[in-house]
């Protein structure tokens, strides 16, 4: 064979392993580390927008716990009512942690009898009880969690359809990457 045919096709053998290289990266990324999501509907305005394109982080939840303030992405519950076969992904925020108290006074939430300060949403915002909290508080299990979207008119959310459990959750958004405009980290919220 002659030697500019070898080198040609040498060159093809090696971009073709450097290509398989990188697809093996990145689908280990994917399954393991980081997942891209894609905000749809208006549930988490204003703090985002549909058609926002955040990064998931799939390995914080596995080593640690999930807290209070961190916008998460989790498979929906049977009681979200998504059409079936869909894997129907909702972004929400934590708002209640296990074993805590909640209910809503005043259109607020109130943890273990202390009201939540929301300073990330306008005064504006009007939180009613849904049918989940309308009977009153309730006690997060050993598992649960009280997740609920920050444009509360608009969310389907735990108030709706109760606690969802860790292992629903697909991970803690941490970074925008779309739009242009919005790219950043996402800044974790502080509680009084």
């Amino acid at each position: 064979m002659p030697k500019f045919i070898r080198a040609i096709a040498s060159f093809f053998v090696d971009i073709f392993e450097t290509l398989m290289i990188a697809l093996v990266i990145f689908l280990v990324v994917y399954a393991l580390i980081l997942e891209p999501h894609q905000v749809n509907g208006q549930s988490m305005e204003p703090n985002f927008q549909s058609g926002d394109y955040v990064l998931t982080d799939k390995v914080s939840y596995k080593i640690g716990e999930p807290k209070r303030g961190d916008v998460v992405v989790f498979q929906a519950p049977p009681a979200a009512n998504c059409p079936t076969g869909t894997g129907c992904e909702f972004i929400k925020r934590i708002i209640g942690l296990p074993h805590e108290t909640l209910e809503i006074i005043n259109n607020q939430y109130v943890i273990n009898s202390v009201p939540l300060v929301e300073d990330y949403l306008p005064t504006s915002i009007n939180t009613d009880a849904g049918q989940y909290l309308g009977s009153g508080a309730i006690t997060l299990g050993a598992d649960e969690y009280f997740v609920s979207g920050d444009n509360r008119p608009y969310s389907s959310d735990s108030r709706s359809w109760g606690p969802i459990t860790k292992s629903m959750i697909e991970g803690r958004s941490f970074f925008r990457y779309w739009p242009s405009t919005s790219v950043g980290v996402i800044k974790p919220v502080e509680y009084n």
